[in-house]
């Protein structure tokens, strides 16, 4: 409840800010009513600081600011497990054109830029996360969800994790976790 809560509403802010979406209306606290995309078979994943696995991959300690952010992307294919693909292999193999890339590179950097200052502005640090876009009407558009499943949020004094991390570490508290976002989200 609270994901889709916390979803909708920003897919909503995003749209505001000129960010197409699949967001049409939420039924209820439940159900989301959206656009009917052709996901483009990528996980975006944005990192502004090092943390999971590029600081194992790459050997950067966890908090560490990134100088600029970082675009990984994964090939959304789950008898493959997902494997990392550039720019030159995505193109090759027909998963999105250069133009389409382009547009996908671009607007996952400027969600990046705004949600940061969402989240910093209640005093969240918006570590990494990952988007998935779809096609509508030949149009790429940001597609399935934006929440603390997705996204790599910390507390931006104590530098606690709430998002899904309190699952994947069995540091508990996820529910709750998940509930402080919220409200921190809707008190602005």
């Amino acid at each position: 409840v609270v994901n889709n809560r916390m979803s909708n509403y920003l897919m909503q802010k995003l749209e505001e800010q000129g960010v197409p979406t699949h967001y049409v209306e939420e039924c209820n606290e439940r159900d989301t009513l959206v656009k009917k995309v052709e996901i483009v078979p990528l996980e975006v994943i944005i990192r502004n600081k090092a943390c999971g696995s590029f600081s194992k991959r790459y050997g950067v300690a966890e908090g560490t600011e990134l100088s600029i952010p970082t675009i990984e992307f994964s090939y959304k294919n789950d008898a493959l497990g997902d494997p990392m693909i550039n720019d030159m292999q995505i193109t090759a193999i027909g998963i999105a054109t250069i133009q389409e890339l382009k547009t996908i590179t671009e607007s996952a950097l400027k969600i990046n830029e705004l949600m940061k200052k969402f989240f910093i502005e209640r005093d969240i640090i918006l570590v990494d996360f990952k988007i998935e876009f779809g096609k509508y009407q030949n149009k790429i558009i940001l597609a399935d969800e934006v929440s603390p499943d997705t996204c790599r949020l910390w507390d931006a004094n104590t530098k606690q994790k709430l998002d899904k991390d309190r699952f994947r570490r069995d540091l508990g508290g996820v529910e709750e976790a998940y509930e402080e976002v919220w409200k921190r989200i809707i008190s602005k």
